[in-house]
């Protein structure tokens, strides 16, 4: 049987559920849509960080970001000596490619590494894009360009990197193309303001954009005759870039969305609730190819055998859990310090430890939903928005499933709610431990002293009382 060829297919700040494979009535997304329905939609998926740098880096190394040093943090490197998987693939003959984003934003040559993780560049075709902030990146040609280049007897693993949907958008966009205010989908944590709603259906088209490529790039396969020996995975990197979304630990920060498809290998028409997250996609993908992942010393295991399944819904009982964490988003703290966090996810809570709550929450990308909260931030009807936006945040949270997707009731203080959340703090510490997490080990010294290749912000300094390294860290095992 011929090694299947492998098409990742990874937008940027796409969160679930915005495809509307899922429901979503603000997005349609046909060419996603039908790799869910030719395979499988996964409703549990996570990536192990909100952030673009350490969540690509879970993906290429299968290991947490909490075990790849320096690759932590976004704007940061990946040290060498972490694995990839399509290096792998490349030395077991696969042809390698990528188009627009791979690993990153980060210095590849402070890495080590003389090209980018997710493999070589495809950018030589650009086209004029639907709206001024889309990339002119032509990813369709780009993916054609590199299957010309493909020796007729090798696989193939390409990743598809969209910008889209990342900001900057064209404001107004999403209305001016046809979306109407009515459409868009508004979180609880944001106020439902004719601002919020346009800007939503800005990133809704952006959404759109991404799958109107994805669906040509299928149909190339499809006129090749290589379609049904591909691996087709659709997701995204973090959640959506709006406040308490992308860089936080709640679920619209860290949910997903993951549909795959491979031919006749995948019973089609499937819908799988197990746990999976993106430290397993290394692992599934190697082994699908038939491919030793050992040199990756993965975190993640694979889910080859759920995807070959016939079974729906849960099928492995184990996969009932994920972890997800953060460290420095951006440079919006003095001294580039980050805003260390780490959860734990289940179907049945969200429990979040956050080791240093006394710095504050500014990690959130530039739109008109941030300004608008911000300027009106003490206006009676805003000042709620802005607390949940950009308040500091307690030591522990915990959200009951229960409650729905938004993460606004923390119980963590409610005593009815004291034994589960002991049991919580307990079960994070375990598994931190054993993964020898060095916010756990040491206070994070790795993590709070990695270098910053993005561009800096002047951000007025006040001295350090001391080292970085000796700064308070809040242990996780302490009561809150």
């Amino acid at each position: 049987m011929p090694k299947p060829n492998i098409l990742l297919a990874i937008a940027d700040d796409l969160a679930w559920p915005h495809l509307s494979a899922y429901g979503s009535k603000m997005v349609s997304t046909p060419a996603a849509d039908r790799v869910a329905c030719e395979g499988t939609l996964f409703t549990n998926c996570y990536t192990t960080a909100p952030s673009c740098t350490a969540s690509r880096a879970s993906l290429l190394t299968g290991r947490f970001p909490w075990r790849l040093e320096e690759g932590f943090q976004l704007w940061g490197l990946l040290p060498q000596k972490y694995v990839v998987y399509p290096d792998l693939l490349e030395a077991a003959g696969y042809f390698i490619g990528k188009t627009f984003k791979g690993w990153g934003p980060g210095s590849v040559e402070a890495s080590g590494r003389t090209r980018n993780p997710a493999g070589p560049a495809f950018n030589r075709h650009t086209c004029t894009p639907l709206t001024s902030c889309m990339s002119t990146n032509d990813y369709t040609a780009n993916f054609a360009d590199f299957l010309s280049q493909k020796p007729a007897s090798a696989p193939f693993c390409f990743w598809y990197g969209a910008k889209e949907p990342h900001r900057a958008y064209e404001a107004g966009s999403g209305v001016r193309h046809g979306k109407e205010l009515s459409q868009a989908e508004v979180p609880a944590y944001l106020p439902d303001t004719p601002e919020v709603r346009s800007d939503l259906l800005d990133y809704a088209l952006e959404i759109e954009r991404f799958d109107r490529d994805l669906g040509a790039m299928l149909k190339i396969l499809e006129e090749r005759g290589e379609l049904d020996n591909t691996i087709v995975i659709v997701t995204g990197d973090n959640g959506l870039p709006f406040p308490r979304a992308k860089a936080n630990l709640y679920q619209n920060g860290c949910h997903v969305p993951l549909a795959i498809r491979w031919g006749t290998h995948i019973p089609p028409n499937r819908t799988i609730t197990d746990f999976i997250s993106f430290i397993d996609l290394a692992p599934t993908l190697l082994e699908a190819a038939g491919v030793d992942s050992s040199p990756l010393r993965s975190d993640g295991r694979s889910f080859l055998n759920i995807l070959t399944s016939e079974a729906s819904g849960r099928v492995d009982p184990t996969r009932s859990s994920v972890q997800t964490g953060r460290e420095r988003h951006g440079y919006c703290r003095p001294h580039n310090l980050g805003n260390p966090m780490r959860s734990l996810v289940t179907d049945h809570f969200l429990y979040i430890h956050n080791f240093t709550p006394e710095r504050p929450i500014h990690d959130c990308d530039l739109s008109p939903t941030r300004t608008l909260i911000e300027s009106w931030q003490t206006n009676p009807y805003m000042e709620p928005y802005y607390d949940l936006c950009f308040g500091t945040r307690p030591a522990e949270e915990l959200y009951l499933a229960t409650d729905g997707p938004d993460c606004i009731r923390n119980v963590a203080s409610d005593p009815t709610y004291a034994a589960l959340l002991s049991s919580c703090r307990e079960q994070l510490n375990t598994l931190l431990t054993i993964q020898e997490d060095p916010r756990i080990l040491n206070g994070g010294s790795v993590f709070e002293c990695a270098p910053y290749y993005g561009r800096v912000t002047k951000i007025d300094l006040p001295p350090l009382p001391s080292a970085v390294t000796n700064l308070p860290i809040l242990p996780l095992n302490q009561e809150a």
